[in-house]
């Protein structure tokens, strides 16, 4: 049996610049990793069987990015191996986490490394861009800025601070966000060098899809507002969940204890690595 780490992401900023004819958004993000997140394992199964426990019981396997991604890598290499796959779930859906991206893209190297089939990181990135635009950042597995629809990378190294990542009991649609005809769609592109050397003008690093949410879930508004009273917060992704970022584990922790009713949380490492690569490496 194999037994890997799915781990959340967050987005340090996130800013849309344009849209494609196909309706995919250009964007700008900085993603990195933190050391919490959903557990999968995989043991081989006959004749290219494949098998999900403990899925989301609201999803279909079959609709599931877990199923899709082995599916697809089965299709890729035409190996007639299959795998049961066993998925503990640790991250909320609709939390911009990343959560189902990193199921997809732990997969992809799960089942590249037990049934041998010897893909390079690149070539199962490129497959994982056909599950959705989050899965190449988790495949390579390094804190990255992206554009494009998120598949062009550029490696950096942000500090890792302790974050403390909160959220109110709602799930938010990323394709519902994106179709909103109110989302900011034409922000001034920026540059990497700016923010690498520590150019940060109030509102320029800033998440595009914050104002809108805001507005169509005042939970997530409210808990802005509440967090603001210990660290500056920010909203990942398309929400529904708000970080921020602490010297200490101590500091995170104590802000984590006082939370308001109905909202649940976490306090994790931030990491330049992934810890899914970590763990493949002594494999």
């Amino acid at each position: 049996m194999l037994v890997l780490p799915a781990p959340a992401k967050l987005n340090l900023f996130l800013t849309i610049t344009g849209q494609r004819a196909d309706g995919y958004h250009l964007l700008q993000t900085l993603f990195q990793f933190v050391d919490f997140g959903d557990t999968l394992s995989f043991s081989l199964a006959p004749q290219g069987q494949l098998s999900l426990i403990d899925g989301p019981a609201d999803i279909e396997p079959e609709q599931n990015l877990i199923i899709k991604a082995a599916r697809l890598l089965q299709a890729h290499t035409h190996t007639q191996q299959g795998a049961q796959i066993k998925l503990t779930k640790r991250l909320p859906m609709g939390g911009g986490l990343g959560g189902g991206s990193s199921d997809a893209a732990t997969t992809l190297l799960a089942l590249n490394h037990l049934w041998q089939l010897g893909l390079t990181r690149a070539a199962l990135a490129e497959l994982g861009l056909r599950l959705g635009a989050d899965v190449p950042v988790f495949v390579h597995g390094f804190a990255a800025f992206a554009e494009g629809v998120g598949e062009q990378l550029t490696a950096v190294a942000p500090a890792e601070p302790w974050y403390l990542i909160l959220w109110p009991d709602i799930s938010i649609s990323t394709a519902g966000i994106f179709n909103e005809p109110e989302l900011i769609r034409n922000s001034p592109k920026l540059a990497l060098a700016d923010w690498l050397s520590g150019s940060h003008p109030q509102g320029k690093w800033r998440n595009d899809c914050e104002p809108l949410v805001k507005k169509r879930h005042p939970e997530v508004a409210k808990l802005l507002g509440w967090l603001v009273e210990y660290a500056p917060p920010r909203m990942t992704g398309t929400g529904a969940c708000i970080f921020a970022s602490f010297d200490t584990q101590q500091a995170a922790e104590q802000v984590l204890a006082k939370a308001p009713s109905g909202v649940s949380g976490f306090v994790a490492k931030g990491c330049n690595q992934s810890p899914l690569i970590r763990a493949l490496a002594l494999r």
